[in-house]
């Protein structure tokens, strides 16, 4: 979306999400549990607070992503698993394996190369890690399921975006409606490219222990950090490429030991 403001994709994103999860949950006839949730203090307060935590999120990673800074994104999405281990060894009381610390600390030190390497404090790495760990947590111990969970996050969202939707109207060149049919079909397709992503790391949150979970997110950075040197071709210094091997041997590691794991289990 050549030309969008971040804003304007984060309104986009919100408003077709909702849209399109509205329609899921009217076809499976899933509406009972809104009510229990809107007159529950405690489930509003938390679900208030993941919403907050994901808009933060979005809006850091549209805007570097519009910025030329795709590998600086992908460096926030490798801070992540650190963040969600944290989070889990302090609040949840799990205890990651002798070969998961060794995998930990190899990703700590690419972490901390790349910091260093950066020149300055990393703050679209820290904002991304730092929201998406905290908003993986809430929804870890959230009371509702993947699809009610976001789609109660997005109707909180749903006012503000729906005031600035209607405030751009046709008004520029990627308001919805655009002066073009790909323009909205762009537009309209930030709601599954955004819910169903979400929905499936929801429910792996549920089912994953918050270790294992940060671990297999360092997938999703890589493709990221591909996506920028080749195809964007932003710069990469001998020096992050050093940081970056780090974590990726952290990622090895801890995938050979989950498969050993995996076939004793099976023995």
């Amino acid at each position: 979306m050549p030309g969008a403001s971040p804003v304007e994709v984060l309104a986009n994103r919100i408003v077709w999400s909702l849209i399109l999860m509205t329609v899921v949950l009217t076809w499976r006839a899933q509406w009972a549990w809104l009510g229990a949730a809107l007159r529950s203090g405690r489930t509003m307060a938390g679900f208030v607070a993941s919403a907050l935590l994901l808009s933060v999120n979005w809006i850091t990673y549209i805007w570097a992503v519009s910025n030329g800074h795709v590998v600086d994104a992908s460096l926030g999405y490798f801070m992540t698993p650190l963040v969600n281990v944290a989070l889990g060894y302090f609040l949840l009381g799990e205890r990651p394996r002798r070969a998961q610390w060794i995998a930990l600390s190899l990703a700590a030190i690419g972490v901390a190369w790349l910091s260093a390497t950066a020149g300055g404090l990393p703050w679209i790495g820290l904002a991304l890690a730092l929201s998406f760990g905290a908003y993986g947590l809430l929804r870890k111990v959230a009371v509702l399921g993947a699809l009610e969970g976001l789609t109660l996050e997005t109707l909180i969202l749903a006012p503000a975006a729906v005031v600035a939707m209607a405030w751009w109207w046709g008004s520029g060149p990627t308001s919805f409606p655009g002066p073009d049919l790909a323009t909205d079909a762009w537009l309209l397709g930030l709601g599954p490219a955004t819910t169903v992503p979400l929905l499936l790391f929801a429910a792996a949150a549920r089912r994953l222990s918050l270790t294992t979970l940060g671990l297999f997110q360092y997938v999703s950075p890589t493709i990221q950090f591909l996506l920028g040197i080749w195809l964007f071709h932003e710069p990469l210094t001998a020096g992050r490429l050093a940081g970056f091997a780090c974590i990726w041997a952290a990622l090895a590691l801890y995938s050979v030991d989950g498969w050993q794991r995996r076939s004793v289990a099976r023995a």
